[in-house]
């Protein structure tokens, strides 16, 4: 009858649909240290908020106070974890070999 035609109409465009992928984040803090105090930060930064990838969404950032007068970098960013790999992220950040001498992860939450 009619009713069968249309639940199997219904049940045709309900498997047509695509279904509503959870999408994982995480909120990822890094700290970028730079070779010394003559490191021009403000270039630092700007290099490191270059890095472009799918997924990947700079956040704030602020200088904390490593000693000696240095200062490192300290950024948060939100990531897709299946579109951007930290691994990957902390190589193009280390690219910038003339500002950044290293990459740690202060902090990596699961949103």
């Amino acid at each position: 009858g009619i009713n069968a035609e249309y639940g199997e109409k219904k049940a045709a465009e309900a498997a047509k649909k695509p279904k509503k992928v959870t999408v994982l984040k995480s909120n990822v803090v890094l700290d970028v240290k730079p070779w010394d105090d003559e490191t021009d930060l403000g270039l630092m930064e700007k290099a490191v908020r270059s890095i472009v990838m799918d997924g990947l969404v700079w956040g704030d950032s602020k200088l904390v106070e490593i000693g000696f007068g240095i200062k490192k970098l300290r950024i948060s960013t939100c990531i897709v974890d299946e579109l951007v790999g930290l691994y990957d992220l902390e190589d193009k950040i280390q690219e910038h070999e003339d500002f950044v001498q290293s990459v740690d992860i202060v902090s990596h939450n699961k949103i």
